[in-house]
């Protein structure tokens, strides 16, 4: 009875993964069907339905295509004008950096990811970094499972020990809560 009882378990345990990706894809559609729904209850037309996703979809492609060669005279002036009211500038330029540090976009130089002891010496956390002033470095340090949370911190160059992880495979380090490692040599480098 207590295997039967530790393969269902196991069994259960097994699905999780499928079912975090099913929600995941049926908040998804929920939402495009919402949008829809919206859209085409506000003029009751099909033609018009397809026709504003087309612009939409091509409007987004052509900002993209342009923010990709280097400004868009659109996002510009959504800039000018944002810049202009005194509490929404601030959280809009942060916004917007977070945003371009994990997109890679507007990067001079990659971003690296670390590590560094923490809370302790002894125990090894990644980190990103996110900015470098000298001989110091501006790190942030995710919290798992959830990467969109954690603390920033300004350590010296020499606390740190750089890792060959990109930026995706520390997320997904993290989110994994360390289960998802490829670079297990590298703990031979933190001593």
């Amino acid at each position: 009875m207590k295997k039967l009882f530790n393969y269902f378990l196991i069994g259960i345990l097994a699905f999780i993964p499928i079912y975090v990706i099913g929600q995941i894809v049926f908040f998804v559609n929920d939402r495009f069907s919402d949008l829809i729904k919206f859209v085409y209850g506000y003029n009751d037309n099909y033609f018009m339905t397809i026709l504003i996703f087309a612009v939409s979809f091509s409007l987004f492609a052509y900002v993209g295509y342009r923010v990709s060669m280097g400004r868009s005279l659109i996002i510009s002036a959504i800039d000018a004008i944002i810049d202009r009211v005194p509490f929404l500038n601030t959280v809009y330029r942060v916004t917007k950096k977070v945003v371009n540090m994990f997109s890679g976009h507007e990067q001079k130089e990659a971003r690296e990811v670390v590590y560094i002891e923490y809370p302790k010496e002894g125990l090894w956390v990644p980190a990103y970094v996110t900015n470098k002033e000298a001989d110091m470095y501006i790190l942030f340090v995710p919290t798992s499972p959830n990467p969109t949370s954690g603390f920033t911190v300004i350590v010296h160059e020499s606390k740190v020990v750089k890792s060959e992880m990109d930026i995706e495979q520390a997320t997904s380090f993290i989110i994994s809560v360390g289960v998802d490692y490829d670079t297990a040599e590298e703990v031979k480098n933190l001593k």
